[in-house]
């Protein structure tokens, strides 16, 4: 009598996991032991990849013995990460206190129009981002913006022509 292997049998089947699963593994791996490393290894995927890819919630979970359910939770938690590809662009507009008294309503208004966007989304050809942030530091040189990671003091709309589609 032969004995069949079942499909669900992996018991004796190596498990094959590409080089980008590996290197996310590796990089990953030395935070595994740190407290609060989770949070640590997920800036490192999204500063490694541009984003945290949900494909990556497995080898993530797997390395920090986890249930892919709470590695979804830690990621969809904190808004600084990000799930899909970043765009080319990314403008982000401080809307705290001090920048509202200094004239950022208009500003976000005059830039939603100008990019036929809404704040905390993109432009149809997915190129641009435009996001709100609570203090970008400037506050006595409001409103202040940041576009590509440049911040800007006295912002005006003119200061998108620094974003080159």
């Amino acid at each position: 009598m032969s004995m069949s292997t079942s499909p669900h049998d992996f018991s004796n089947r190596e498990l094959k996991i590409s080089d980008k699963q590996q290197a996310l593994r590796d990089g990953i791996a030395p935070y595994a032991s740190q407290l609060g490393g989770l949070i640590r290894a997920l800036h490192w995927v999204q500063h490694k990849f541009g984003y945290i890819n949900p494909e990556h919630y497995v080898d993530i979970a797997d390395v920090f013995n986890l249930s892919v359910a709470e590695v979804r939770g830690v990621v969809s938690f904190y808004h600084d990460f990000r799930t899909s590809p970043p765009p080319k662009h990314t403008i982000r507009i401080c809307q705290a206190e001090a920048c509202q008294a200094q004239g950022v309503r208009a500003l976000t208004e005059a830039v939603e129009e100008r990019l036929n966007t809404k704040m905390n989304s993109q432009t149809s050809d997915g190129l641009i981002e435009l996001k709100a942030v609570y203090c970008l530091g400037l506050c006595s040189l409001g409103p202040s913006m940041e576009i590509n990671g440049e911040l800007i003091a006295k912002a005006t709309v003119k200061d998108l022509e620094r974003v080159k589609r």
